[in-house]
Order: C-alpha cells, then sequence, then structure tokens
C-alpha cells in the first residue's frame, strides 16, 4: 500500500472528491491530483449555479438518481463539519401553462420514486405562498434543494489531501498518458509522474484526456454556454430561494431558471447555447481546433437536425436580453430585461454520442489501471462524494 500511487487528472469538485475518498479509504496510498489551469475548480466548478439538487429529475434507478440522493446528505455533512455556507432555501418547480401540468405529473411521480424528501404540490396559492411574487398554475416544492459554495468546498476536498499526504499539482497539462512495465507514466511536456492507477476526471476536456488513455472516441464532449443575468439589488428580494420551469424532457438542461446563491445574490440562467470553444466563456470566443472537432463529429449533425429550432431559439436570447427575459418573466412577472444585467458564463461538458444522442445519465468507463469519468454534467457536484464512493469502489473493490 505504502508504494502504491495513483494519479488524478482534473481538479474540479469531482476529482477531488475522488482523491479525498482514496486518501480516506486507503491510508498510505500516495495521491496525486494532475490540473492544467493555475489553481482548482476553475472551469466548471467555478462557474456553475451552485445548487445543490434532491433528485428531482433524474430517471428512478439511474446512477444520477442513486448518487444525487446520497452525495446531496454526504455534502450537507461536510458543509456542516467545515464551517461552509449551506442553505435549505427551497425550490419551486412551475407549471405555468396547461400543457406543462401533464409534464408536472410525471416529475412529480419521479421526484416521489427517489424520495425527494418533503415534495409537495403546491396550487397558485400555495405558489405564492412561498415565493410571493412568482406565478403559476402548479408547482412542485422541494424544501431541502439548497445552495452552498462549490468552489468553497472543492478547496476544502483539496486541503483534504493534502492534509492526508498527498498532492495536488497545478499548472501540470497532461499531453501524453503511457503504459510502462507495471506503471503508467503521465506526461506533461519535459515533466511526468509515474502512477500504478490514473482515474481520468477532466470535465470539458475528459474525452481527449481518455483518447491518450486509449478509450474510445464515444462519447465526444459538446460544449454548451451557458449564461447569466443578474438581478439588481432593488429587485433581488422579489426572489426566496429557486424558482425553475418544467424542463423539456428531450433535454438533460433545466431551462432558464431564478436561483439565489448563498452570497444574497438572484441571478437568472442558464441558457444553453452551443459553444465555439470548449473553455469559451464569452460569446465571441472562437477555437478553430475545438470548432473542427464537433464539426467532424457525426453526432453533432444528427444533433442539429433534430433539434435546430431550439438552437436557434437559444441563439436568439442569448443576443436579446428582451427575448432572455421574456421567458423568465413568465414565472417571476416583476422581473424585466430592465432590472438584470449579464453576469458570467459557464460552459457545459456535455457528452454526445455518436447517433446525435444527448448522454443524460453519468458514464464511467474502466480500461484496466485506467478509469475515466467521461459524462458528470449536473447534478455531478451535488453528487461529488457519492460519485467518489463509486469509482472507488469499482476501481478498488468495497
Amino acid at each position: 500500500m505504502a508504494d502504491e500511487t495513483i494519479g488524478i487528472i482534473g481538479a474540479g469538485i469531482v476529482g477531488l472528491a475522488i482523491g479525498r475518498e482514496i486518501s480516506l479509504r486507503r491510508p498510505g496510498t500516495r495521491v496525486v491530483v494532475l490540473e492544467k489551469e493555475p489553481d482548482v475548480a476553475v472551469h466548471q466548478t467555478g462557474h456553475n449555479s451552485g445548487v445543490v439538487h434532491a433528485g428531482i429529475y433524474y430517471t428512478p434507478g439511474s446512477l444520477k438518481a442513486e448518487l444525487c440522493t446520497r452525495g446531496r446528505l454526504l455534502l450537507r455533512e461536510y458543509c456542516a463539519g467545515r464551517g461552509i455556507a449551506y442553505d435549505e432555501c427551497g425550490k419551486l418547480v412551475v407549471a405555468v401553462r396547461e400543457d406543462e401540468l401533464g409534464r408536472l405529473d410525471n416529475l412529480e411521480r419521479r421526484a416521489l420514486e427517489n424520495g425527494v424528501p418533503g415534495l409537495r404540490r403546491v396550487d397558485p396559492s400555495g405558489i405564492r405562498e412561498i415565493e410571493p411574487h412568482a406565478a403559476g398554475l402548479a408547482a412542485l416544492h422541494s424544501p431541502e434543494t439548497a445552495i452552498t459554495d462549490f468552489p468553497g468546498v472543492a478547496r476544502a476536498f483539496a486541503e483534504d489531501i493534502r492534509a492526508a499526504g498527498g498532492e495536488v499539482r497545478t499548472g501540470f497539462p497532461v499531453t501524453a498518458i503511457r503504459k510502462e512495465a507495471g506503471a503508467i507514466r503521465i506526461v506533461s511536456g519535459e515533466q511526468s509522474v509515474t502512477v500504478n492507477q490514473v482515474i481520468v476526471c477532466a470535465g470539458i476536456q475528459t474525452d481527449q484526456v481518455a483518447r491518450l488513455a486509449g478509450d474510445v472516441a464515444e462519447p465526444r464532449i459538446i460544449p454548451f454556454r451557458g449564461e447569466y443575468m443578474r438581478v439588481s439589488e432593488e429587485k433581488a428580494g422579489l426572489v426566496r430561494g429557486m424558482i425553475y420551469p418544467v424542463p423539456d424532457p428531450r433535454y438533460p438542461f433545466l431551462g432558464v431558471h431564478f436561483t439565489r446563491r448563498v452570497t444574497g445574490v438572484v441571478e437568472v440562467g442558464p441558457n444553453a447555447v452551443l459553444g465555439l470553444a470548449r473553455e469559451g466563456y464569452r460569446r465571441g470566443d472562437i477555437a478553430i481546433r475545438d470548432l473542427a472537432g464537433i464539426a467532424a463529429w457525426p453526432g453533432t449533425w444528427r444533433m442539429a437536425r433534430r433539434h435546430w429550432r431550439t438552437g436557434i431559439k437559444e441563439v436568439r436570447g442569448s443576443i436579446s436580453k428582451r427575448r432572455y427575459m421574456a421567458e423568465a418573466m413568465r414565472y417571476v412577472p416583476e422581473i424585466g430585461a430592465a432590472d438584470v444585467h449579464r453576469a458570467g458564463a459557464g460552459v457545459r461538458a456535455q457528452a454526445l454520442d455518436r447517433d446525435g444522442a444527448l448522454v443524460d445519465d453519468f458514464r464511467i468507463h474502466r480500461l484496466g489501471a485506467i478509469t475515466a469519468v467521461r459524462n458528470a454534467p449536473s447534478p455531478a457536484a451535488t453528487s461529488s462524494l457519492a460519485i467518489a464512493e463509486h469509482v472507488v469502489d469499482d476501481v478498488f473493490g468495497r
């Protein structure tokens, strides 16, 4: 055990959670987390909405449903122990049209099967009791849906790894992964680290890094930029917690919603616009290599043929603040385009199969001594500690 070294590629919240779990469960094992950026939690972890999901949306029996349920409990306990902000401000999923009520029924059945705690259905008066400025025909209320500081959680995981004798090495972009005489060498330019096992958690770059390790091309990661609007201080008090639409079951995205952050700021978003760069957080960001990879993947064109109308709608909302807020105003009519300004954006690493299907569930590949977390979108941050348990169970046995 003392001679065993585990390399983890990617210092987002999932990679760090896995490193922490190994450090706790296998004392004496050396954990080395390798990150290309100068700090941890720079990409998806540092650009998400901060929502701790309760398991409303996910297919019963799926990894997402199982790991979100356990992960939320583990995360709540961890935040309490480390003094990290964690606020169960609750969520409303609101139907504003008659044709959404059937989808709300289906969502309620799914949420109850997943054991979402305290879930109840409310009518218009119940909506106003929870969120006085919200509008809708009916809603599901999830009182234990929470908000937290995910970058803070990731930094705490990194501290735990270092405290256990491990290493979090930043500024280490992986350029090659080589199997050599019972070991694996992870290369970054002139630097290298030799390990016994590798776990790839590279987020938006995970398919490319997994290919370096000999994994298959599918699924390919396609970037979707999610843009946020920030509500003015004068109107922020109109939202107490979270107000979400009923999601379209064709997509793994939840739709533009209102979210209060632990800082007290209220944001609207994100939308979902096909990105032209894997790490493109601004509308003008284009990376020719990334764009060529997106265009070369057969699944991209198959997805486009199915969903081009939705894609155009998302682009129009991205360009026009008025169009963007026209959707959001259906849920909180008193907050319009004049009451918000553009805030940041995140990039969702969305896995796409060759047949054009948007991969919904977590997907983890195992190649002998190399494990690759190939698809871990939302609720991966909520589920991070449970994902860590699942991966470590798979790699080392329970």
